[in-house]
């Protein structure tokens, strides 16, 4: 038995288009869309991919300065707390004084605030020098205001609290009494 091929449908008699001035037009255009669209994606991408890039060099620089920083303050929580020892061991120092300049004990305390100055100052640490100079808030810490007559108004007249800087930062503010000016003169 011989096998008969089923006959064709009717849509497959259908010829296939023939092609026409506008199918090229419009083969040509989807093309170009085509091409327009991915330039748009490849900018896209291009511009995506230098933001990128430049955030990158952004946290990298920015990471260095935090770690270099970081590096150049990592002692200064225990400088802080070193200071008011400091300052403790300068009182004493004025009493170990009152009781004599030569004796054995001033002498050896001396030697003590020395080195421990010393070692503070090579690691940073900076007294700020306060009396006479001109108040500024960004340095020093008024307690408190007195006339004078020898000092203009504005100027520190004495510092009962020495302040400090860790290299180019303020560690602590000096604590200052701030001149107001000749005796009587705030009257008028």
């Amino acid at each position: 038995m011989k096998k008969t091929s089923p006959e064709p449908r009717e849509e497959d008699k259908i010829p296939p288009p023939v092609p026409t001035e506008n199918s090229s037009d419009e083969a040509e255009a989807t093309e170009e869309d085509l091409v327009a669209s991915l330039q748009s994606d490849l900018d896209r991408f291009r511009d995506l991919a230098l933001r990128t890039q430049a955030d990158f060099e952004n946290y990298k620089k920015r990471a260095a300065r935090e770690r270099d920083e970081g590096i150049k303050y990592a002692n200064r929580s225990l400088l802080e707390r070193l200071v008011p020892i400091v300052d403790n061991f300068e009182l004493g120092l004025f009493a170990a004084r009152e009781e004599g300049k030569h004796s054995p004990i001033y002498s050896g305390m001396s030697m003590v605030l020395k080195q421990l100055t010393d070692f503070l100052a090579d690691n940073g640490l900076q007294p700020i020098d306060a009396v006479g100079k001109q108040f500024d808030p960004n340095l020093h810490e008024a307690i408190g205001h007195e006339p004078s007559d020898e000092v203009p108004e504005g100027r520190v007249i004495r510092q009962t609290r020495r302040g400090y800087r860790l290299k180019d930062r303020l560690l602590r503010p000096a604590a200052v009494v701030v001149s107001s000016g000749r005796v009587g003169s705030n009257d008028e």
